[in-house]
Parts: structure tokens; C-alpha cells; sequence
């Protein structure tokens, strides 16, 4: 009798967590596969990157065939909808593109022919900033800063 009731205990505790399941879906944590080169294009190499704190990372991408820089932030646990933002400049040429807004998992793309030239690149996820100057160029040392607001 106890075997019985044993038994019919573990398939009643099987059906609620299967049924939670079904009702919950997926966790969270289940976050899309957000890439730096799936928002800015399959020739994007990466070639520079800086942690924004706990909450993503901001991505320096390079495409060899144009010359062009790609900036993107991506958030570690996409979800509700956050302050976001990505930009690129150009200082010797004064180049610059940005995106900011509310988004669920990234901001970007944003473009700049940076071929030969210094990049100064910056981005924020919620309330902390990431600014990196003078980058990926062997004439000036680069400068990077992590500020939370």
C-alpha cells in the first residue's frame, strides 16, 4: 500500500511540474542568441569589446570588405524594456552615428566607414555607461571610462 501511494505521489508531483511548465514556458533566462554579428551582418568581425557592469556588453565590429565600423550593445538578460543606447565617431573625420531609445535586448547597429582613422565608441545599458576613446589605432593610447549614473 505504501509502494502505491509512493508512486501515485511522484506522478501527481510530475503532472504539476509539467503543467507549470506548459503554463510558464520557458524561463527568463532563456534569452535569445543575440550576436554582434547577427545585428550587424555576418562580415562584422569583432575586434573590440567592453562590459557594461553586469548588464551586456558593448561590441566594436570591423568589416574588412568596407571599411565600415559597426557599434552594438547587447544585453546579458533581455527582458523589459531599458535605456539603451550605442554610438560610433570618428574623430578625424567627425563621422558619427547613434541609436538610443527603450530596447529588450540590444541597440544598434550603428555604422562609420572607420578604415585607417581612430574610434571613439560609447554606449549604456540602464543606468551605466561605457566610453572608449581613441580606439583600435597605434598612433594615441586608448581611453576607456565605466561610469554608473
Amino acid at each position: 500500500m505504501r509502494k502505491i501511494r509512493n508512486i501515485a505521489t511522484a506522478g501527481a508531483l510530475t503532472t504539476l511540474m509539467v503543467g507549470a511548465t506548459a503554463a510558464f514556458g520557458p524561463s527568463a533566462s532563456a534569452a535569445p542568441n543575440v550576436t554582434p554579428q547577427g545585428v550587424c551582418g555576418s562580415s562584422y568581425k569583432t575586434v573590440n569589446s567592453a562590459a557594461v557592469g553586469s548588464l551586456g556588453t558593448l561590441y566594436l565590429t570591423y568589416n574588412a570588405s568596407n571599411g565600415k565600423n559597426c557599434v552594438v550593445a547587447i544585453r546579458s538578460n533581455p527582458g523589459a524594456a531599458l535605456d539603451m543606447s550605442a554610438s560610433i565617431y570618428i574623430p578625424d573625420t567627425d563621422a558619427w552615428s547613434d541609436d538610443t531609445g527603450k530596447f529588450t535586448s540590444y541597440a544598434g547597429p550603428v555604422y562609420a566607414y572607420g578604415k585607417g582613422h581612430c574610434v571613439s565608441w560609447s554606449g549604456h545599458i540602464d543606468n551605466v555607461y561605457v566610453s572608449v576613446d581613441n580606439s583600435n589605432c597605434a598612433s594615441l593610447t586608448e581611453h576607456r571610462v565605466l561610469e554608473v549614473r
